[in-house]
């Protein structure tokens, strides 16, 4: 097993040194709401389950939940974004304050709505999901007053993290201004891509994608797959193709059950096999990885290591249902396994 290549000890020494770190995340705000039941019987109206109401939740989402999975890890965050001026925006700044996420960087716009994913859940399963969002392009005057409260903050951050879920608050200028400021100051930056967004990538510490999104990215069609990574030529094609023509410091393709494959210009890829035991819920694990592997670099890990530690969180996760998040205790009982 590759974990054999991060012990339990240096582990709970990255967790340990993340602690006195601080990262910031930018990017697209959500309020994820879940509505919980079950299932007995089909409409009489239409070939659709009824679901008889049990209990509704409400967890942050999209960069939120990215925030979310770096202070559950005991790595303290700064969020960045925008929302309305609505209730969803309210009650997502009431669960940010409980769990102790940093949100004075969440600039108002009355013409936005606050992004909120509603998932119907029926014994375990998500039966649809409804959107209730803008999509248009943050403005100029409210780019301009984010980017403020980021540069004031960015003195005392370790590393960025930006979330890009395509609702329009990571435009080219904002991610502009971002790299320029990182590279200025010399901070880690890493971005989970939307390919269909279209912004220039280049130049950024880390990049995310997973394998449809690399294969996006590179603009190539995705007509193989192999078990073996290595042996993947169409996928190794893309790893090259990116690093080349993005060149990212660390390029991490998650490959699903397959795991992942860590790319650095010069160097073989390294491929992570995945440690989940089982598959409930995919959503929000490429959240989980980000958010790990990030405050991993910040604590003074190499990629290997951030990448291991990614995978072992990402593997805890995707086996809870809804958009969930590991602590330090479940990821470092997850190497002893």
């Amino acid at each position: 097993m590759n974990s054999k290549k991060l012990s339990v000890s240096r582990a709970k020494q990255i967790l340990a040194a993340a602690q006195n770190t601080k990262v910031l995340v930018v990017g697209d705000v959500m309020l994820d709401q879940f509505i919980w039941g079950g299932v007995s019987r089909i409409s009489p109206e239409a070939p659709v389950p009824v679901v008889d109401f049990n209990r509704e939740s409400f967890m942050p989402g999209g960069a939120a939940n990215v925030a979310r999975n770096l202070v559950s890890l005991e790595t303290p965050a700064e969020l960045f974004g925008a929302i309305g001026n609505d209730d969803a925006a309210s009650k997502l700044q009431k669960l940010l304050g409980e769990q102790n996420i940093g949100c004075t960087g969440l600039v108002k716009n009355s013409a936005r709505h606050t992004s909120i994913k509603t998932r119907i859940v029926a014994h375990q399963q998500q039966v649809v999901r409804i959107d209730r969002e803008t999509r248009g392009a943050l403005d100029a005057k409210t780019t301009a007053k984010l980017l403020a409260e980021f540069k004031a903050k960015l003195s005392k951050a370790d590393a960025v993290i930006v979330g890009d879920y395509g609702k329009g608050v990571v435009t080219q200028p904002l991610l502009n201004e971002i790299k320029s400021l990182c590279r200025e100051r010399g901070v880690w930056l890493s971005l989970d891509p939307k390919p269909v967004h279209h912004l220039n990538l280049s130049s950024l510490s880390l990049i995310t994608p997973n394998r449809k999104e690399a294969f996006e990215l590179a603009d190539l069609p995705d007509d193989t797959k192999n078990e073996n990574p290595f042996v993947d030529k169409n996928l190794m094609l893309v790893a090259e193709r990116l690093l080349n023509e993005l060149r990212p410091a660390v390029l991490l393709i998650t490959l699903g059950e397959l795991g992942m494959l860590l790319c650095q210009r010069g160097q073989k890829p390294f491929h992570i096999p995945t440690v989940a035991q089982e598959v409930f819920d995919v959503s929000g694990a490429g959240d989980t990885v980000i958010a790990t592997f990030t405050l991993a670099i910040a604590a003074g890990a190499s990629p290997i290591e951030a990448a291991i530690l990614s995978n072992h969180a990402a593997g805890i996760v995707v086996g809870k249902v809804g958009t969930a998040i590991t602590t330090p205790e479940e990821l470092l009982a997850s190497f002893e396994k």
